[in-house]
């Protein structure tokens, strides 16, 4: 039996209207539906569908729905990407630079799902490594960034970066983040950085608002390495990956970023150029102010 498991903003009422007609198209047409055990209380789901609890939720599925922004997806994709699930993003949110369906063309997303006329792309990861006083802190991944920042508002954060195993610069900053091309438009384009096409594979790190001569963003090779010590003379600092997962770094501590044993799997229903997607996302001024005089 096909199966795919459902992952929803429960928050939005919105959100759970489209969950259940996406429920019932899909067991209309033979699959297995799972949703996340904590959300079925609040989604009103027939009762052919299956809670699962547990970080295996996705294990044995074909695919994955994230309906919601791109919280919602980053949630899915802790599910999908261990057991290597497809994952199809559905934007029920504001921007949803992650999703690959707008909530308009909602039926016809599920009815490629159901005919099976999709791609899958994979996208690169990060692995995250904490150590302090030679105890492992932290062992995560993300797929859009990970961010060291400052734990105290009231002071500045001095970090020593390595690349590669030499060491690149001393920032006195609000943090450091590290990023893949598909973060590049989160996190690391506030910061400042470069927009880099998913197709590409690099790293990227970016510091924000440092106190320093040399404070550029950076693209790396895919295969650098990043660490990043705090500063033993200076304040603790924060751990973030994907705005999810969270650790208090002491003084002295170091982290360690390189390129994700796994990748997350991405559901393409219909290819389109990355330039498009950053138009449609940005509402950027493609005719200009003056509009389009050719």
């Amino acid at each position: 039996m096909r199966s795919a498991l459902l992952v929803t903003h429960t928050g939005r009422r919105q959100s759970t209207q489209h969950a259940r007609a996406v429920a019932r198209d899909l067991l209309a047409a033979g699959f297995e539906v799972r949703v996340v055990a904590e959300e079925a209380a609040d989604l009103d789901l027939p009762e052919e569908v299956t809670a699962v609890a547990g970080p295996t939720a996705a294990d044995g599925v074909e695919i994955v729905l994230a309906l919601g922004g791109d919280g919602t997806f980053l949630r899915a994709a802790e599910l999908a990407r261990p057991v290597k699930a497809p994952l199809l993003g559905i934007n029920l949110g504001k921007v949803g630079f992650l999703a690959e369906a707008e909530i308009e063309h909602l039926d016809q997303a599920v009815q490629d799902v159901v005919n099976g006329t999709y791609t899958v792309d994979e996208r690169l990861t990060l692995d995250i490594r904490a150590e302090y006083d030679g105890r492992l802190i932290a062992d995560s991944w993300a797929l859009n960034e990970v961010s060291v920042e400052k734990g105290q508002r009231a002071q500045m954060l001095e970090l020593l970066v390595d690349v590669d195993g030499r060491p690149l610069a001393r920032y006195g900053c609000d943090g450091v983040v590290c990023a893949t091309p598909t973060g590049s438009t989160a996190y690391a384009f506030s910061a400042g950085g470069p927009v880099v096409w998913p197709e590409v594979e690099a790293l990227l790190l970016v510091p924000i608002s440092a106190h320093a001569l040399f404070s550029k963003p950076l693209v790396t090779a895919p295969t650098s390495s990043f660490v990043v010590t705090v500063d033993p003379y200076t304040s603790f600092a924060v751990l973030c990956c994907d705005g999810r997962r969270t650790w208090d770094l002491p003084p002295g501590a170091k982290v360690t970023v390189e390129r994700g044993q796994l990748p997350v799997r991405l559901v393409r229903l219909s290819p389109r150029p990355f330039t498009d997607v950053l138009v449609a996302k940005f509402a950027l001024p493609v005719e200009g102010w003056r509009g389009n005089r050719r």
